[in-house]
């Protein structure tokens, strides 16, 4: 279907990457919506192949160790007969999951030797920032930092996704999000994730990062959703969660999301010997400045990349005649 640097991406992949993308829809979807997906799946296969193809160039791919490690991780809050299920649902087998473990694994590597270990935030940056934004930090009352992820069966005219992906009915949105669920669990980064799949063209640019929401605006919009975030930890991200739209008589689920709480401020006005104040700064400095360093770096190595498309010229070919 396609080369990247001259290794195959074979058919028989794409088609089993696409099932699982699908997963049992039971709307057949028309071959035009297929070739589309296929394109969506086969571009993400090929982005995926160029990290890779650089972390083993590196000695950065991901060791026999590193993958059960991290198996036995998701497996441990699990009954076997859950874990089966899970797999079952995903259409994936044992040996798929540890194939995707391992490039996820060592996606992670990559990004953190190439660009988190470069990134310096320095104490006057934090103050900078501080000065600046004095007045954030004057809170009158709980103030929730949160990134999400949302996807939607809606039509929309952009999505704000570096993939231009979307999905294209309630059953897919469906799948789509728990998809990106069991990959966030399995350890892909939150940030990039969002930047590639979220449908929100307010926040996928930045990597879904919706800023401070105040606690009464917070339970107001979605009391499920506060509940929820209520119980998390920093860091630490939702299960998938409807989202509403309307309100009142008009209010009903449009699509789904998966928060993640990235720092929780109490109210009051927190000063720059604040410890919390420091590190929420840093943190954000240092999410801002990855996010960048990180749509560089994979517009770099595709450029770098020599990439044949097979699949798509087939399609343009077939569909001019």
């Amino acid at each position: 279907m396609a080369t990247v640097n001259g290794k195959e991406i074979p058919r028989a992949d794409l088609d089993k990457a696409y099932k699982a993308k699908i997963g049992d829809n039971p709307q057949t979807p028309s071959p035009e919506q297929a070739n589309i997906v296929r394109l969506t799946v086969l571009r993400e296969m090929i982005d995926d192949e160029i990290l890779q193809q650089r972390a083993a160039k590196l000695n950065l791919s991901a060791s026999d160790e590193d993958v059960n490690a991290k198996l036995t991780e998701i497996k441990a809050p699990l009954t076997q007969e859950e874990f089966d299920k899970q797999l079952k649902q995903r259409n994936m087998t044992l040996d798929d999951l540890k194939v995707q473990i391992r490039r996820t694994l060592t996606s992670t590597k990559l990004i953190n030797k190439e660009i988190e270990s470069k990134i310096n935030i320095t104490d006057a940056d934090i103050s900078s920032f501080y000065t600046a934004h004095k007045a954030d930090f004057n809170v009158i009352e709980p103030q929730y930092h949160l990134a999400w992820i949302v996807v939607t069966g809606m039509p929309a005219q952009q999505t704000g996704n570096l993939q231009n992906n979307k999905a294209t009915s309630e059953a897919d949105a469906h799948k789509k999000i728990q998809t990106i669920h069991n990959r966030l669990e399995t350890g892909e980064d939150f940030g990039g994730l969002a930047m590639n799949l979220s449908e929100d063209p307010n926040t996928a640019s930045s990597g879904g990062d919706m800023g401070f929401v105040a606690e009464s605006a917070l339970q107001q919009r979605d009391a499920a959703a506060f509940a929820a975030i209520g119980k998390l930890k920093l860091g630490q991200i939702t299960d998938v969660l409807p989202i509403y739209g309307g309100s009142g008589p008009t209010r009903r689920a449009i699509g789904y999301a998966v928060y993640k709480l990235v720092a929780r401020e109490p109210a009051g006005q927190r000063e720059l010997n604040n410890p919390s104040v420091q590190q929420s700064i840093r943190q954000e400095l240092r999410e801002s400045r990855a996010q960048m360093l990180r749509s560089a770096y994979y517009e770099m190595l595709r450029d770098e990349a020599k990439v044949r498309n097979y699949f798509a010229e087939q399609i343009l070919r077939e569909g001019v005649r």
